[in-house]
């Protein structure tokens, strides 16, 4: 059964994590993420910046993913609606993947009290697009041209869940 964890909490956690986002990172950043800062730096402020809602995924001691919700709308009453970023070894792409997606959402809507999750995705991502459909994310819009990668103009996907249609 996979364990959601602090990537703090022990060295090798980071640095299975830092090693798994460098290897996916095309997937997961634009052009303007890091900002001239080196990998480590941007991804340990990554982790600074969201948590508490950063959480490394592992089973049997090793990191299977990641998982952080940024961008989040609501107050210390209530929260309301957050991004959803998620990033997988190859190894455990497939029904692990769904399973650790089922525990995530309903820790977001039953725990954390979120309204919406939403997740943004490049148009050529389609393993988590894949992955969105089968967990009843709809696709809410196109954003032409809303960022570079690879110093080429980028569209977004929007795709969105919302508690009451789960």
């Amino acid at each position: 059964m996979p364990k959601f964890l602090n990537p703090f909490e022990k060295p090798a956690y980071l640095e299975q994590a830092l090693f798994l986002y460098t290897k996916y990172s095309k997937f997961l950043d634009d052009d303007y993420a890091r900002n001239g800062m080196s990998i480590y730096d941007y991804f340990v402020n990554l982790i600074k910046h969201t948590s508490p809602f950063f959480y490394v995924i592992v089973e049997n001691d090793e990191v299977c993913g990641f998982v952080y919700l940024s961008n989040i709308i609501g107050d210390n009453n209530r929260l309301h609606c957050a991004e959803l970023t998620t990033c997988f070894d190859k190894r455990y792409w497939g029904s692990y993947t769904k399973m650790c997606a089922i525990i995530f959402l309903n820790f977001c809507f039953e725990v954390c009290g979120f309204e919406k999750i939403k997740v943004l995705v490049y148009p050529d991502n389609v393993r988590t697009k894949a992955l969105m459909n089968y967990m009843g994310f709809k696709k809410e819009g196109l954003l032409k041209g809303e960022t570079l990668r690879n110093n080429k103009l980028q569209d977004i996907e929007v795709y969105a869940c919302r508690k009451a249609e789960k």
